[in-house]
This record gives C-alpha cells, structure tokens and sequence, in this order.
C-alpha cells in the first residue's frame, strides 16, 4: 500500500486526509475510494481538467505523462511543473503528498 497525503482543501477535504492506496490505482480512483469527492466530469477519460492536481511529492513515482494528458494540462487552471490529471496518474509505491488547487474549469458544473 502507498501512503497519500491531500493537502487541506476548502470543498473537497477542508481538513486534508491521509489514507493507502493500492499501487496500480489511478490517483482519482483513490481519492473517491476514500472519501475526497475530486471533480471528474469527463468519466475519468482524461477528457477534461476537472481532476487537475499538483502531486508535491512522488511525483517521480507516478506512471509517464502522455501527450494527450500534457495537451490536457494545458488548459487547466494553475498547473504547475507536478501538475497531473488525477485520472491518468497511475500511483506507484512512493507516498504523495496532493495539493487538489483552489480553481478548477468546471464548465458542466458553472452552468448548472
């Protein structure tokens, strides 16, 4: 099992969390697994930036960025150098420290 730490967040974990995960486990599936409702509006495809998050430590350890998710990342909201698509990023048996950021292009839920 790897260890996760999610930095405090207002909305989605206002007093942050730790929990294991299974190596092999997308980031996203993680975190709904363990409570910490990250947006996903695409159905977890990779299709949007809804599950944007900054991986500030073992970043190292995740699977590669592929094209179309740097494409992706693109046009998300304060991405960073760690910046990762929760539902592409595959965990593996380094612990994360999770930083989900404070905005995120959510056009489904903007209209609503």
């Amino acid at each position: 099992m790897t260890n996760i730490t999610v930095l405090p967040h207002p909305d989605y974990c206002p007093e942050g969390h730790t929990f294991a995960a299974s190596p092999g486990t997308s980031i996203c599936d993680a975190l709904l697994e363990h409570g910490v409702e990250m947006d996903h509006a695409c159905g977890k495809v990779g299709a949007c930036t809804t599950c944007h998050l900054v991986v500030r430590e073992g970043f190292a350890s995740l699977n590669p960025t592929s094209s179309a998710e740097e494409d992706m990342l693109d046009r998300a909201w304060g991405i960073d150098a760690q910046s990762r698509l929760s539902c592409q990023a595959v965990i593996g048996m380094e612990a994360l420290l999770i930083e989900i950021p404070k905005y995120s292009i959510n056009h489904a839920k903007e209209q609503g």
